[in-house]
């Protein structure tokens, strides 16, 4: 195979990537059972409740873009990468089905989340379906094996960060026993960054490369999935809700413990900001208090090392110069995204 040309900009990236993808992902998910499928669909955002075409926004597909810039990073036709991009689009999909259920989380990208729509156990299951058709996606890839090893320990990376971040909801935000921002950074790199990692290391393997080519694009991805989470986080509390659509300060209302509040707590400048945390009605007051005290600027600092730790590692890979740079304009575009 050869390389294609890179597009031009990092929205044409996502859309190029989306391009290759959507059909063989639609064909993979038709082979579930209908009832699944359709469920899959609606998480998709390709259907609604019943199977009616839905023109519902679905994610930017940054995964799969990861996968196919993976396998044209290794100097293969970006197609070599596909099974990798359903793969992981397909865990990804599982991932925030079983997410929704535990957070309690009722909406997704604007609409019921599929726990609502269809049920707890029927959401369960979709999601078991989801993981089980991306494990046969990649097992019948060429470099099977080694794909699915791949993904996983992705996997058990990724269950890592979720019981973590569960568990930080059961401690407090004060005292020796609180989250560290060290700790939620080693969470957000299994949540998030696991996966991402995975996806573009994965498009690697596909596409031919060896294996410290793979593993520079799964660190690198680990440390995108990092700044990811960190901007994710500064906008769940300072973002436009017509942009994100979630409601401002909707973090702080659900008491979650995001990294702009763990940088805040360990400043003397938020003295009183743990009561405010407790106090519903008091978000805005709490997102005030948690800027003047440097979270927003201490999230985005650390969000801009990782960008800059991905950069480096990008940089001293030996990858296919087109898509070199197209990892770089998806990196920086994801890493500045609406702020």
């Amino acid at each position: 195979m050869t390389a294609v040309e890179a597009p031009s900009s990092a929205p044409d990236v996502l859309a190029h990537s989306r391009d290759l993808v959507r059909p063989a992902l639609r064909e993979a998910v038709e082979r579930l059972h209908p009832w699944v499928a359709e469920m899959a669909a609606y998480s998709f955002g390709w259907c609604e409740v019943g199977g009616a075409p839905a023109a519902a926004p679905g994610g930017k597909g940054v995964r799969q873009a990861l996968a196919v810039l993976g396998a044209r990073a290794a100097g293969a036709d970006g197609r070599a990468g596909v099974p990798a991009a359903v793969a992981v689009e397909l865990v990804h999909a599982f991932s925030l089905l079983h997410d929704d259920i535990m957070d309690g989380d009722v909406t997704r990208r604007r609409r019921p989340a599929v726990w609502k729509a269809y049920g707890t156990g029927p959401a369960v299951l979709a999601g078991d379906a989801l993981f089980a058709l991306a494990v046969e996606t990649l097992a019948t890839a060429p470099q099977g094996a080694g794909a699915v090893r791949l993904l996983s320990s992705a996997l058990a990376d990724l269950v890592r960060g979720q019981a973590d971040d569960l568990l930080f909801a059961t401690r407090p935000c004060t005292g020796p026993e609180r989250v560290t921002p060290g700790e939620y950074r080693a969470m957000a790199e299994g949540k998030t960054g696991a996966l991402l990692g995975c996806a573009a290391a994965l498009g690697a393997v596909l596409g031919g490369a060896d294996e410290a080519t793979a593993g520079a694009l799964d660190r690198a991805g680990r440390h995108l999935g990092v700044a990811f989470q960190l901007v994710d986080d500064v906008l769940g509390i300072w973002g436009d809700p017509a942009v994100t659509g979630k409601p401002a300060g909707g973090d702080l209302r659900a008491r979650k413990k995001t990294y702009p509040v763990l940088a805040a707590l360990g400043s003397p400048a938020a003295c009183g900001l743990a009561e405010l945390l407790d106090t519903p009605g008091r978000a805005e007051e709490a997102a005030a208090l948690i800027e003047s005290a440097g979270g927003r600027t201490a999230t985005l600092t650390e969000a801009g090392r990782h960008t800059a730790a991905a950069r480096a590692l990008l940089a001293r890979t030996p990858l296919a110069t087109g898509a070199a740079a197209d990892l770089f304009r998806l990196l920086d575009f994801l890493a500045d995204r609406e702020l």
